[in-house]
Parts: structure tokens; sequence; C-alpha cells
């Protein structure tokens, strides 16, 4: 691979996306059908799956084995864990997250889908919306995802009609208003013929938008982080303790939002402390400005005692600083969560400790209810909580960065990550 396309890769924008749908809606087949049609599968890999496809005796070749890679998934033909996979096209590089459609694997979804910008919710064009269309829709939003691509698969089992693709668009536009997402856009496909994923359809003349591969090739994304207010958590103090390096001291970590320049004033938490940036290094080298999502290491003119889990911020915008904490939750532990137990946190690269002091409610993920009552949660709840912490925390809402405004619990017995949580 020459040096300028090796570049040109490194620096093509990324997206992430997630599939989500119910069981046998067809995500493993889209996400299959998307690799295949892009050229993005090979050789060896399409020679695996057409030897795996015999087995099953279907008698063709069954694109959905590309992502379903555990024994127990094949042979029932779902989706248990997230499988990720990777491929690019000239314009973008993609990574993909192929959650599990079972009410059961709920966690599963959460973490496939925390870090995505797009989430693909897939409707059978037989059924229509259903309650768990409304389970995975309530999660993208909860979760903040800014973009969501209502995929209306099997349009070939109902004779491409148009009329089917309208009506479930209106009732998926019904729901929407209880949503927080605010781009949403539907595509009528056929996973399995190939229809409107990469190459436009034509049982479907009349429908005039773009296929799935052009959304996901052009959708802006460049907005969707923060970058507006500086946050900079230090991950590792590097002191190279050598001759030509003999007083460097750089602070290494990913810009979780904002911009950062060389000469910027900037202040130290939770000390309070203030310095000016005297370099930004970036594999590269020297560079005179850095942005969210970079990772980079920042030294300052000021020899100030920051560590690990401290935070690097302009004047700009200050997190919020609290001990008491209210946050959306889903849980991930068998083990159901105790009230007054205490459990281990991890915010950017700060950890701490706190304590579950109150369930405000639980959320009905089928109505979007809110029950008040049932302090009790299980697997795969999600309920709102407060917290209370060790010491102070600097965070922002999570609506404001997802990055700064997530958090996991652990449990400390057990080293379990229990709970994923929005910070409110």
């Amino acid at each position: 691979m020459s040096e300028e396309y090796n570049k040109g890769y490194l620096d093509m924008e990324l997206l992430r996306f997630t599939t989500a749908g119910s069981v046998d809606d067809g995500k493993s087949t889209l996400i299959g059908r998307l690799l295949y049609d892009s050229k993005a599968i090979f050789e060896d890999q399409m020679e695996a799956i057409e030897k795996a496809s015999l087995k099953t005796g279907d008698g063709e070749v069954n694109l959905a084995l590309l992502t379903d890679g555990l024994r127990a998934e094949r042979e029932q033909g779902i989706t248990i864990d997230v499988a990720y996979r990777y491929f690019a096209t000239p314009k973008r590089k993609f990574i993909i997250a192929d959650t599990p459609g079972h009410v059961q694997y709920t966690r599963n979804m959460v973490t496939g889908a925390s870090t995505a910008n797009v989430a693909l919710i897939l409707i059978d064009a037989r059924h229509g919306v259903i309650e768990q269309t409304l389970r995975h829709s309530f999660i993208a939003s909860l979760l903040q995802i800014p973009h969501i691509i209502v995929c209306i698969n099997k349009m070939d089992l109902v004779d491409f009609k148009e009329e089917v693709f309208e009506n479930i668009k209106s009732d998926f536009d019904r729901i929407s208003t209880k949503l927080d997402v605010h781009d949403i856009r539907f595509v009528p496909i056929s996973a399995k013929l190939g229809d409107n994923v990469v190459d436009r359809s034509e049982n479907m003349d009349w429908y005039d938008g773009t296929t799935l591969m052009y959304l996901l090739e052009n959708i802006h994304i460049a907005s969707d982080i923060n970058h507006n207010d500086t946050r900079f958590p230090v991950q590792h103090v590097i002191r190279p303790m050598k001759e030509e390096y003999h007083d460097y001291r750089g602070y290494a970590g990913r810009i979780e939002g904002g911009v950062f320049h060389v000469g910027d004033k900037v202040k130290v938490l939770p000390s309070g402390l203030s310095s000016k940036i005297k370099s930004i290094d970036v594999f590269e080298g020297h560079v005179e400005e850095a942005f969210a999502p970079q990772s980079v290491t920042i030294s300052l003119e000021d020899d100030i005692d920051i560590s690990r889990g401290n935070m690097i911020i302009k004047d700009n915008g200050l997190p919020k600083s609290s001990q008491d904490i209210e946050m959306m939750i889903c849980w991930f532990d068998e083990k159901p969560m105790m009230l007054g137990g205490k459990y281990t946190m991890k915010h950017t690269t700060n950890d701490l400790r706190c304590v579950i002091r109150d369930v405000k409610y639980k959320i009905d993920v089928n109505t979007l209810d809110h029950d008040k009552e049932d302090k009790k949660i299980g697997l795969n709840d999600i309920a709102k909580i407060s917290v209370k912490t060790t010491k102070p925390l600097y965070f922002d809402s999570y609506i404001k960065n997802r990055n700064t405004g997530s958090i996991i619990l652990i449990d400390e017995a057990t080293n379990n990550t229990v709970a994923a949580g929005m910070i409110i």
C-alpha cells in the first residue's frame, strides 16, 4: 500500500453506525449486502459463506453469515452478541455494530449503539411498526444518536408497493414525536435482493430518494461533536527521561470536545490552576491546533501537578461540578441494582466511587411510561437514578457532550460492568 494511499485512508472521515430491529427483520443480511455490493468482502470470506450456506440447505448464499460469527447465532439464525465490521469506500471509513433484536439482549444493543453517529432501524414491510420498533427507537433517542435511517425492509414480499412504504412512514412519524431525534430518513429496501441498498431499485421507480449507501457516505456528521466547549481528560503523563527530552512533560489523552491551539490559556481541573499551551504533539509531529476526537499530547508552559483523571479546559465553557448526580442508566448485570449499594464509577479517565441514593422512575420501553413505584432495577432495565460520589465530578449533560456526560458503573466485588449511564 503506497504512503499516499495510506495517509489518505487515515485522513478519511469515520462514520460509526448501528443496526436495530426485531428478530428476522434482516439486520445481518443488510450488513452482508452492504459489504458484498460495495466490494468489501475478500474471496476467501465469500467462499466460507457459500460453504456455510450449503450446510443450511437454503439453496442460496446467506449474507447474514458475514456478521453472525457465533455458532449459536448461525444455528438459530439470530444475532446474540454485538458484531463489529469495518469497511471503507472512496468517501468514508465505516464501523458497523450489528446488534441483537431480542428483548433479553437490550444491554448488547446499548453497548453497540453508544458511540454511533447513525442508527439504522429496520422494519419488516409485512409487519410495520411494532413494539420492538418503539423500543429500539427510544434507546437510539436515549443514547442521543444524532441521525436515524429507517430502513423498511423486505419490500419484495409486499410487491414493492408504495402505499405500504408510505403507511409505515406515517406510523413511524407518529411515534417519533416522543423521541429526541431531529434527523430521520426513510429508505424502502430489499436487503436480500439488494434494492436501494447500494444500487437503485428498478422495482421501486416511485421512490425518488437516495440509496442507503449514498446516505451513509454523505450524511453530515461533522457537527455531531461539540466543538465549542473544550474538554481534555488527561489519560497519561509522559516523562521520557531521556537526555534530549530531559525537561519534557506531556499530558496524553483524547480531546472530548472543542479546539485547542498552541498559546491558548487553559485551566486544570480540579485544582483550578492556569497555564498556557506550550505545544501539541500528534503521531506525525507538532501541530498548531487539535480538535475532538483527536488523540494528542499537550505540554504546558508552567509546571503544574497534573495526573490521570484531571481535565484541561479553556474558560469559554466550564463543565458542571457536583457530587450529587442524576442519570439515566441501562442495567447490564443479572444481579439487581442495590439501593444504597456502593459501586465504582468510571467517567472519562477518572475513577471514583459512588452510592446509589434513589430510583426516580423505571421506564417501560414498550410504552415509554414512567413507573415511580417499582424500585427494583434488574437486567436490561432502563431507569432514572440519583447517586452521590466520593469526590466532585466535572461533567457535562449527556445531551451536550456524549463523552463527558456518560459513565459506567462497576461492581467492586466481581469487577463486572453493571450499568451504563447518561448524565441528565
